[in-house]
């Protein structure tokens, strides 16, 4: 037994576990955060993205004890909390990024980490290629990347010129 204390969504919180445990586990069945969801279990389709210090993390690959002391942010924690949805929410929400919805928890925390930490202007082609790692069953990935470029516009003050993709309306 591992004892795990991180803090989640700006909540610290401590647990016992399994030296197994994976950090997901932890986050869905002690935490009972269900929004980061398990695909595939082999770091292939980015379904459990959370972001762990900062940065992007498929956390069905990462042990819960390995994240000791860390700061987690799952889906849950991107929401301010009078419940307004993140620009990146509400981007996929607002230009229908989705279908089923199971890969979007992911694809949104993926999303945020690229467009805060790329230290370049992002295009459709860079988009796609540093969202390799999410996988979508339903979608043609085409309002996905939409809705990434158009909150990277809005980031960078050009929100009245949010891009518009070849055969988006």
């Amino acid at each position: 037994m591992q004892h795990v204390t991180l803090t989640v969504n700006g909540t610290k919180v401590s647990r016992d576990v399994p030296d197994e445990t994976l950090l997901v586990t932890f986050l869905r069945e002690h935490l009972n955060l269900t929004g980061t969801h398990v695909g595939c279990d082999t770091t292939q389709c980015g379904c459990c993205v959370v972001h762990l210090d900062g940065k992007s993390v498929k956390s069905c690959t990462v042990l819960a004890a390995q994240a000791q002391g860390g700061e987690v942010t799952t889906i849950e924690g991107l929401a301010q909390k009078d419940g307004a949805l993140h620009p990146m929410q509400e981007a996929f929400h607002r230009l229908h990024a989705l279908q089923c919805g199971y890969c979007t928890p992911g694809m949104i925390m993926a999303a945020v980490n690229l467009v805060d930490t790329y230290p370049a202007p992002l295009t459709e082609e860079i988009v796609r290629e540093q969202m390799e790692g999410n996988l979508c069953r339903c979608t043609g990935y085409h309002n996905i990347v939409k809705a990434i470029l158009a909150v990277a516009a809005a980031k960078r003050g050009a929100a009245d010129k949010a891009p518009v993709l070849a055969g988006a309306e």
